[in-house]
């Protein structure tokens, strides 16, 4: 392998609501994603990578400040307010600028900072060049395209494209653009968050055809997508039903999830033409679960259970590649758990920086993962999340420990323990037949939300049902 840079060229791709599976090199059979599983083979393929919460903002306060989002206060997506026979715990509105950002720690040390894409992180005074980004690029207070992905956006940080422009071809563009007119001066830190692909699910007509046809030859076409389930548990949607999608064979997702992949191809084939490739680390993942119960359910996460805005596997796990030349070997794949505080510290390694365990408290630089070590130093991941989610999830708190998952239900105070290794689906909860774990986790969660001083819900006393 060649000799890795010592201040290397630092790429995180964000990807808004793409699940587990949506990915080809995680075992997607309908969608087509060559270029980032060409990206995997040259880099690690992480199996067991969370994101903090099953929402987008705290996940992204998460990466920022390599903290919990408990530990933040943002536990919940910006503007969400749900209750039902609990009341939504309190969250704070912003990412607070005191917290230091991953941006503003490498600024210090000569890096270039852009952000291109979705922010959702508060409103003006909270933007990216408030939490050390030379540059913003289409980041604003929305959690999606209000206007839809077709130009004319309405985006306040972006300029307005030709009518009919699309979104994602447009900050792939403005991302190109950046390292294209890059001197090569000082490293950069480029942090492009997609808005695909969140809804609305949209995307050029020819594309939804060419996946329609391959629905139909692969008779997905003719197979029940989704099954009925319950009420919602929230107020809000009381009227509504779960609707669970259970394989994957929407095509307008499947052409959102493949442009995306084509632009980041031609991204890549940028840092090609430019000869950066090289010297650069390309890091990417995915915010929360694929959206598989509600507002269309477009994705299916299977085997996991569930999806975006549930506590259970399709809530929390994701796609997570990293390539870092000369040091991670292509093709590798760890199944050691990772989570959205650990890119703090682990940037900053990469970078060759001292770490700042005083801000990133949450984080582990895995940075022995991507340097062939099978282990790190931690023995627990948790997530908070004491909101009602707009998919049918109902808050609750939860902690892995080595294979083992517990999670707690706050409107009943149920604790469910699951054996991930063995039972990836969480279709058995062995909390009965293991007492002594149970309590155990249990304890160790408690503690841990006291330490962080995390928020619970309260009684609804409006509550009927």
């Amino acid at each position: 392998m060649s000799h890795p840079r010592k201040n290397p060229n630092l790429i995180f791709i964000l990807i808004d609501d793409m699940g587990w599976k949506d990915l080809g090199c995680y075992g997607s059979t309908y969608y087509e994603t060559p270029n980032l599983d060409r990206l995997a083979a040259e880099g690690m393929r992480f199996t067991d990578a969370y994101a903090a919460a099953p929402v987008c903002s705290p996940t992204r306060a998460s990466i920022m400040s390599g903290k919990y989002p408990a530990h933040v206060g943002m536990t919940n997506w910006i503007g969400g307010q749900t209750a039902g026979k609990l009341i939504d715990a309190p969250y704070i509105r912003q990412l607070p600028l005191q917290e230091k950002s991953v941006a503003t720690a490498l600024k210090e040390h000569g890096y270039r900072t852009w952000h291109v894409g979705k922010w959702h992180l508060g409103g003006r005074e909270h933007y990216p060049d408030n939490h050390g980004f030379d540059v913003n690029i289409g980041g604003c207070s929305w959690g999606m395209p209000l206007n839809g992905f077709f130009s004319p956006y309405g985006i306040e940080t972006l300029e307005e494209g030709p009518e009919g422009e699309y979104l994602t071809d447009r900050l792939t563009d403005e991302a190109i653009q950046l390292i294209r007119q890059h001197d090569g001066s000082k490293p950069f830190f480029l942090n492009l968050w997609h808005y695909a692909v969140h809804i609305p699910i949209q995307v050029c007509s020819e594309l939804v055809e060419r996946f329609a046809e391959k629905a139909k030859a692969l008779g997905l076409d003719q197979l029940q997508a989704f099954v009925e389930g319950e009420v919602f548990p929230c107020e809000h949607k009381k009227h509504l039903r779960v609707q669970r999608r259970i394989l994957q064979s929407d095509p307008a997702y499947a052409a959102m999830i493949y442009n995306l992949d084509w632009n980041i191809g031609r991204f890549i084939d940028a840092l090609v033409e430019t000869g950066q490739l090289d010297e650069t680390v390309i890091v990417f993942t995915s915010d929360n679960g694929g959206l598989a119960t509600a507002e269309g359910s477009p994705t299916c996460n299977s085997p996991l259970q569930e999806g975006k805005g549930w506590m259970y596997e399709g809530g929390v796990r994701e796609p997570l590649i990293v390539r870092w030349p000369g040091v991670t070997e292509p093709g590798s794949v760890s199944e050691v758990p990772v989570t959205s505080p650990d890119f703090y510290p682990t940037l900053l390694d990469m970078a060759g920086l001292d770490l700042l365990p005083d801000q990133h408290a949450d984080g582990v630089s895995f940075v022995p993962l991507l340097k062939g070590e099978e282990n790190l130093d931690r023995d627990a991941l948790f997530w908070h999340y004491p909101h009602y989610g707009n998919q049918g999830g109902t808050p609750g708190s939860s902690v892995r420990e080595g294979d083992y998952k517990l999670i707690e239900f706050f409107e009943d105070g149920r604790l469910e323990l699951y054996n991930l290794r063995t039972d990836l689906s969480e279709e058995h909860d062995i909390a009965q037949q293991q007492p002594e774990r149970v309590e155990r986790l249990r304890r160790k969660l408690h503690q841990w939300r006291d330490r962080i001083d995390a928020k619970i819900p309260e009684g609804n006393p409006a509550f009927s049902r």
